[in-house]
């Protein structure tokens, strides 16, 4: 199975896409929905998806779900929870009630706080999703990340994966520290890690020799068995298109082994987020 582990739909008249304006997001400030990704999936033949939030809303993942619930090719959905509302725990525990809810994604790249998630409230939001069987996707950029090592060390039975290669600053070639963190984390802890964004990242103009240092980071980090391929679709589209990002990843993949790229493409996302 064939799996995009990383897409979005929004629906602009919703008002809950603060982020997402015509000035700053030209290309992608309008809707996107099921039927706008299947002919793309079509083409690249994925299978299933996993639909991530993009708004900070509640209103938003009951949103997604519905999506989910009649869509046949999502798999589930990464929503999101006020982690610091004092009834957090008795939320998150009613979401992950819902069978399609595979995750909880906190914004923390647009946290000012770089240790936001070590406070007390998140800690106990992260028990309650791990009493919910609910992986976290982290969503951070390379100044997050000691703190994720640190949260790593503090909850090692949680189930996490790094959106994104947390985003390293291609455009500008920054590498060192990243790939310090990114290998530590991938040494000293059991997380994922996305094969997506990257393209973004890199901005427009970008090519396969651009990522290539960046990916060898993170299968050296985290190997195939630990990495999922996603599109970050429609996001994407400020620097690329679907077809375009696929076919760099299984460039940038080609010499690994068959079962190898399979993980990447489709079984360590299965494996991740327990999908049938």
């Amino acid at each position: 199975m064939r799996i995009d582990a990383h897409q979005h739909f929004w629906r602009m008249d919703r008002g809950d896409y603060g982020w997402l304006t015509g000035k700053d997001h030209p290309l992608i400030a309008r809707d996107f929905l099921p039927d706008d990704l299947a002919p793309l999936l079509k083409a690249a033949r994925i299978d299933r998806t996993v639909l991530v939030q993009a708004a900070p809303t509640e209103a938003e993942t009951h949103f997604l779900l519905e999506l989910a619930d009649a869509s046949p090719f999502i798999a589930g959905v990464v929503g999101w929870v006020d982690f610091e509302a004092p009834d957090a725990a008795s939320r998150i525990a009613r979401l992950a009630a819902r069978p399609k809810l595979l995750g909880l994604r906190p914004m923390i790249q647009d946290l000012r706080d770089e240790e936001w998630m070590l406070r007390p409230a998140p800690a106990r939001a992260f028990e309650a999703m791990q009493r919910g069987a609910l992986c976290f996707d982290a969503l951070v950029k390379p100044r997050h990340l000691p703190a994720l090592a640190e949260l790593l060390e503090r909850h090692p039975d949680l189930a996490v994966v790094v959106d994104h290669g947390a985003k390293p600053d291609i455009s500008h070639g920054e590498i060192e520290l990243w790939s310090t963190c990114m290998r530590h984390i991938g040494r000293n802890s059991a997380a994922c890690c996305k094969l997506s964004g990257l393209a973004t990242e890199a901005g427009a103009g970008w090519s396969v020799a651009a990522l290539k240092p960046y990916v060898d980071v993170l299968l050296e980090s985290f190997g195939p068995s630990r990495l999922m391929w996603g599109s970050d679709w429609p996001v994407l589209n400020e620097a690329g298109t679907y077809d375009g990002w696929f076919a760099a990843a299984q460039e940038l993949t080609r010499h690994l082994s068959q079962p190898d790229r399979e993980a990447i493409f489709g079984g360590t996302a299965a494996k991740f987020y327990r999908l049938n």
